[in-house]
């Protein structure tokens, strides 16, 4: 009997230790997964955040949510190159040399881009069911060409130049493609401006998030931004193949000419033409164009001249970098605002929009250039950067209303091809001009004069009679 309570009792006291140590290791186990599931709350509850925002509205049903996330994809891969690019072709190196070097990056980068933009638009016209294709491509393309610019970074070699060329015109076809895809996914009763608008904020607010993080990135080593976006590019390429089918399909498409009526068709397209263009709608788009283009030129102007003006005179007070960061700043806030403001103006009088912010545009860089100091280079970066998004979704707009739907998406890739040609002629501009500050931004002045006094008659003129009759659409 003693034996079976002395065993009995070690039993028990054993039982009541094992019980201890289970409910301790349960109770830390329990602790990790709190803190597991803490710590990943974030992550998911931002995720869910960010897919619910982007797949409102019928969005996530038409498969515009999708492109919505690979444009925001896109946006974070590419400000990790141009960080990348920065750092070793224009920070590294004494002022004349960066001219140089920025000088050549932009001749073997941007003029091919320019011979090769005209035959992008009538190639996508010809191979509309390889949309998913093309833009995948060039995501994967441009994950392939970062490692190679790593490289090149890393070792100083000569393949730097070429392999940023690629990048370049990867970047330029995406977005050309963008443009076309875009028509083929509005949810019901949701305007291209509407979409394009939140196709254009979710780019920016990923740069604006990929930006530190790159900068992070290259405070451990020049090549790391690089090895950021080539993940961001390959994350791409799958998720472009997640897009509907639909986005490959050509029916019910037609090719678009970009002239404004039957007197300004010349060579094959002479006379009478069977399929419906841009000739069948009016001036009011190939107008808006005009003035679009005129503020792309700006823009490509803005970001080279300044560049090297803010380097070798940075704004007062402040180091180069920190005034380069001021401007580049102030233009994509007035970026988002300009988008903001026109997704909620959505298709109203276009026309007048274009002329009166192109108006705006033109007077700040006539008072900058004249009293030219450190607000007012940030103001004209913060109003030019709010035109140019205001101005395109005005374009959109006029497209919407007075394209036929059965060229739509031609009309858009076109338009798209032509703005980026002249982003890369102001570019080049802005290279070559001395490093003088009122000069260079009076010549800002006379071109955007220019592209205002070419297109303010017909878009005004277009506005009094309300353009083409159309479904207009929320």
């Amino acid at each position: 009997m003693a034996a079976a309570r002395s065993s009995q009792g070690a039993a028990g006291v054993g039982g009541v230790r094992g019980s201890s140590r289970g409910g301790g290791a349960g109770r830390v186990s329990g602790a990790v997964r709190a803190v597991g599931r803490a710590l990943h709350l974030p992550v998911t509850g931002t995720a869910r955040g960010i897919r619910r925002a982007t797949h409102a509205h019928g969005a996530g049903e038409s498969g515009l949510g999708k492109l919505i996330e690979l444009h925001a994809v896109n946006g974070a891969g590419d400000v990790m190159v141009t960080i990348a690019l920065a750092s070793t072709v224009f920070f590294s190196v004494p002022t004349d040399e960066a001219r140089g070097r920025v000088a050549l990056y932009l001749a073997i980068t941007m003029a091919p881009f320019t011979i090769l933009a005209p035959v992008i638009g009538p190639l996508l016209d010809r191979l509309p069911h390889g949309r998913r294709a093309a833009m995948a491509g060039a995501m994967l393309a441009r994950a392939l060409l970062a490692l190679i610019i790593s490289g090149a970074v890393a070792s100083g070699s000569l393949e730097l130049y070429p392999a940023a060329l690629g990048v370049l015109v990867a970047s330029k076809a995406y977005g050309v493609v963008r443009s076309a895809v875009v028509p083929r996914l509005l949810p019901p009763r949701f305007s291209l401006v509407k979409a394009n608008s939140r196709v254009t904020l979710a780019g920016l607010l990923a740069t604006g998030v990929a930006a530190p993080v790159g900068a992070g990135l290259h405070a451990i080593g020049d090549p790391w931004p690089l090895y950021g976006a080539f993940v961001i590019f390959v994350a791409g390429t799958f998720l472009s193949f997640s897009l509907p089918p639909k986005v490959d399909s050509a029916k019910g498409e037609a090719v678009a000419l970009l002239a404004a009526d039957e007197d300004h068709l010349h060579g094959p397209h002479r006379g009478p033409v069977k399929r419906p263009g841009l000739r069948t709608v009016g001036p009011a788009v190939t107008h808006a164009l005009g003035a679009n283009a005129t503020l792309r030129c700006l823009s490509g102007f803005l970001i080279f001249f300044l560049a090297f003006l803010l380097r070798e005179h940075p704004l007062t007070g402040e180091s180069a970098a920190v005034s380069l960061g001021i401007v580049g700043v102030s233009a994509g806030a007035g970026n988002a605002l300009g988008t903001a403001v026109g997704a909620w103006l959505r298709s109203r009088a276009p026309e007048v929009i274009i002329v009166t912010v192109v108006a705006v545009v033109l007077g700040t860089a006539i008072v900058a250039a004249l009293f030219f100091g450190a607000f007012l280079v940030a103001c004209l970066a913060a109003v030019a950067g709010f035109a140019q998004a205001l101005a395109k979704l005005s374009l959109d707009a006029l497209i919407q209303r007075d394209v036929p739907e059965l060229v739509r998406t031609s009309a858009f890739a076109r338009s798209e091809t032509l703005l980026q040609m002249a982003w890369v002629f102001g570019g080049a501009v802005g290279i070559v001009m001395p490093l003088n500050g009122t000069l260079g931004l009076s010549v800002a002045a006379v071109i955007v004069a220019a592209g205002w006094l070419a297109t303010l008659r017909g878009l005004l003129a277009s506005a009094r009679h309300g353009g083409r009759a159309g479904p207009r659409v929320a």
